[in-house]
């Protein structure tokens, strides 16, 4: 790799009782430091990559606590910003069999959310970038967040750098006035790599694809057709037995061509959060290290392979999910 990966995103906190404990049984809470985009510049970083992250934290003991953890993982946090703002987080229950995980946010009012867009020097951050990655998640906080995110846009598509999105929708954003359907049209037209499926096409082209194969290829067809700067499209696809056993299987249009991995089975399935960001970060890599279909495959097995890791984030390395690649989901005990 000669370049570096640059992610912007919020640090939030999770906070879960022990286990598959419900809040009401429940006296203690563990927590973990995590964020959409945050969760995919750790794994790359646990990946080897040379990573960057971009937010804004609060100005006490746990933003120090989370700068820290981040530094941990050996991800370049120069531009993280503080606020007097507190630190945004949630609270999970982590589901098993047929009872649901649940999760409720409080981070409407945190310090991502109140990140000023003249704090951030994008020219500085991106400076031999070569992959900048957003979700869908930040600008649905904040104004702000939105503002800052679309500079940083603009300044990475100037420079030319390759810029992947997961445009994720969450209706329980977007409570400051924007539409976030149109928000995100707006900010993908800048970005030349889409991760995600029909779902988010149709949220944010106003479309009724359906979700098979054919659908999901007539889906990016229209896709690339409105928004031409994107030239590639990776889906995960995630089939839910029970919350214990989950089946993921990757499919792709690039260059209008399609082609799709074989489904990997998970059972039982340990934590669901954070799976969608294992992807993300392992089609990055394997974008920069392999062909677009072996990079399919090493994203679908770095989101089983995140299923079996408790928290937000896939610690696993390129060694472990190469492993899951090629089939050997034995689980035998190396020594």
């Amino acid at each position: 790799m000669t370049g570096k990966i640059v992610t912007f995103g919020e640090v939030i906190m999770r906070l879960s009782p022990p286990g598959n404990r419900t809040m009401k049984q429940s006296h203690e809470m563990e927590f973990f430091f995590g964020g959409t985009e945050l969760n995919v510049a750790s794994s790359l970083a646990a990946m080897g990559c040379e990573v960057k992250h971009i937010s804004c934290v609060s100005n006490d003991f746990v933003g120090e606590s989370a700068v820290s953890f981040i530094k941990g993982f050996g991800i370049d946090t120069t531009f993280i910003s503080k606020n007097e703002h507190p630190l945004g987080l949630y609270f999970l229950e982590v589901g098993s069999s047929v009872r649901a995980t649940r999760i409720a946010y409080n981070r409407l009012n945190g310090s991502f959310a109140n990140i000023q867009a003249g704090h951030v020097d994008w020219e500085k951050v991106l400076e031999d970038c070569e992959y900048f990655h957003w979700t869908g998640i930040s600008p649905g906080i904040s104004e702000t967040a939105y503002e800052t995110l679309k500079q940083g846009l603009k300044t990475a598509q100037k420079k030319g750098i390759q810029i992947t999105t997961d445009p994720a929708y969450r209706s329980n954003l977007w409570k400051y006035g924007r539409n976030g359907n149109e928000v995100l049209k707006e900010l993908v037209s800048y970005s030349t790599i889409f991760i995600g499926g029909v779902n988010e096409i149709n949220e944010i082209l106003g479309t009724q694809f359906s979700s098979d194969k054919e659908g999901f290829i007539e889906a990016c067809k229209e896709l690339k057709q409105q928004i031409p700067s994107i030239h590639k499209i990776f889906d995960k696809i995630r089939i839910g037995v029970t919350a214990s056993s989950q089946q993921t299987q990757g499919r792709a249009l690039v260059d209008g061509n399609y082609f799709e991995t074989e489904l990997l089975e998970v059972n039982p399935v340990v934590d669901r959060i954070g799976t969608g960001d294992a992807f993300a970060a392992g089609l990055i890599y394997g974008l920069i290290h392999f062909d677009e279909q072996k990079a399919l495959k090493f994203a679908n097995a770095a989101c089983a392979i995140k299923h079996t890791i408790p928290g937000d984030i896939n610690y696993s390395g390129v060694d472990d999910i190469m492993e899951v690649m090629n089939g050997n989901s034995g689980g035998r005990i190396k020594r």
